[in-house]
């Protein structure tokens, strides 16, 4: 069975919704995962926070906007009358369901229920206008396998124990539609994956039923060996390992969130990212193995801040990187980048909250420097000890610009540069002129 997942642009208006059957074939087994119709998540957000704040008059005419267009939605997805009077009452309900809440006391938890909205409806609409054609399909309601621990860890175990039933008991039906993003946490609220949402999702589902294949469908045919945006010329990537993907997707690549094909690889799942517009294209396939002995990709991370610690009389002293890193630890802020000396810590952060409290604690070690507006870019490949010269044609191609920090040797699949943010398109360009 495989796992295909839409993402919002892909059920973004009912032409596109009915195109989706150019891709799937429901005359195989798989379960499709469905992201909310793109806009509406955004939209939910800001209903959300005007209730937040008690500004129920806001939020009711944010909500008929958003309900003004699911109905027009309905209109052209489902022109026979009894489909689109049954799909009608399903945005009845979904947005009356919004209405009442402005009526009554609205925590974090209603926020997350509104949250998950977009996607009851995208499945559901879906759902009636596949019956509405004469394909027969089952929803699977994502709240009653997907779940989450008190560390908002998902269970996957407990996925497998929920859904392999639910799929055994349609042993007739090959086409599977269910919500991406949404799940319970170990309270049985409603909750969200975060992490990459529906593409978790589909990973996750991957992973619990042992999938042949998790299929990501987007609006771009696969990753790319640089960002399109900024380089002409650049190319799908037609091969990655799970574990150069992370590192690409950690460090820019827009189309995966890094920890959201985690599932899949802990559980050698393929996972294929593909281009909805152009379906026929081959896209980029994730794998535990990958081609040897090339350069892959670059990708860049803007919105970078760079600490420099400078300690002589910390010089060889035990215990002195712990007690830095306890106080990142302690503000809950990840480290990026982090090269050392005898007498001297650089680091990289992109979560800034803290900063000043961080910077404070640090002064007590020595003098601290710090640079914004810097952006790291991470060229991706094979690193491996054993392979030569890679590393020289990178430094190579950007040696007329200033380099802030250098990490190297930390992974087998990146070097990675910490630069200007203002040098960032030449050294992107550069680089792709350079390496491919």
């Amino acid at each position: 069975m495989k796992i295909l997942k839409f993402g919002g642009t892909s059920v973004g208006s009912p032409e596109r919704m009915t195109k989706l059957l150019n891709i799937i074939n429901p005359a195989e087994r798989q379960i499709v995962v469905l992201s909310a119709v793109s806009g509406t998540t955004n939209s939910l957000v800001e209903i959300s926070s005007k209730l937040l704040k008690e500004d129920k008059e806001s939020a009711i005419t944010l909500i008929n906007k958003l309900k003004e267009s699911y109905n027009q939605f309905v209109a052209t997805l489902l022109p026979a009358e009894e489909f689109r009077e049954e799909g009608q009452e399903i945005i009845d309900y979904h947005f009356g369901f919004l209405a009442n809440l402005a009526n009554d006391i609205f925590t974090p938890i209603e926020e997350k229920v509104v949250l998950a909205q977009g996607e009851l409806i995208s499945t559901t609409l879906y759902h009636i206008y596949l019956k509405s054609i004469g394909v027969k399909s089952v929803l699977l309601p994502a709240l009653d396998f997907m779940k989450i621990d008190e560390d908002h860890e998902p269970d996957v175990p407990f996925t497998t124990a929920h859904l392999i039933p639910l799929i055994e008991k349609h042993s007739d039906i090959n086409l599977f539609i269910t919500q991406g993003f949404i799940c319970r946490n170990s309270f049985g609220e409603v909750d969200n994956l975060r992490r990459g949402g529906s593409d978790y999702t589909a990973s996750l589902i991957g992973a619990a039923i042992l999938a042949e294949e998790v299929q990501i469908w987007t609006d771009i045919d696969g990753m790319h060996n640089n960002d399109p945006r900024i380089v002409k010329g650049t190319k799908p990537i037609a091969k990655l390992s799970f574990d150069e993907a992370a590192e690409l997707a950690y460090f820019g690549a827009k189309i995966l969130h890094p920890q959201s094909v985690f599932p899949a690889q802990k559980y050698r799942i393929p996972v294929r990212l593909l281009n909805t517009m152009e379906p026929k294209a081959p896209g980029t396939l994730i794998a535990a193995e990958s081609e040897r002995g090339k350069i892959k990709s670059i990708a860049a991370k803007d919105g970078i801040t760079a600490i420099k610690i400078h300690s002589s009389r910390m010089l060889l002293a035990y215990g002195f990187l712990r007690k830095v890193f306890e106080i990142f630890e302690r503000y809950k802020t990840p480290i990026d980048m982090i090269t050392t000396s005898e007498v001297a810590i650089s680091l990289s952060i992109d979560f800034t909250d803290n900063l000043d409290s961080i910077v404070a604690e640090l002064q007590d070690f020595g003098t601290v420097d710090i640079d914004h507006d810097q952006t790291i870019v991470c060229v991706v490949g094979d690193f491996r000890a054993e392979k030569h010269g890679y590393a020289s044609r990178v430094l190579e191609a950007v040696k007329h610009i200033p380099l802030r920090m250098i990490s190297y040797g930390g992974s087998e699949y990146n070097i990675s540069l910490l630069i200007n943010t203002e040098d960032k398109v030449e050294a992107l360009r550069s680089l792709h002129n350079r390496l491919f």
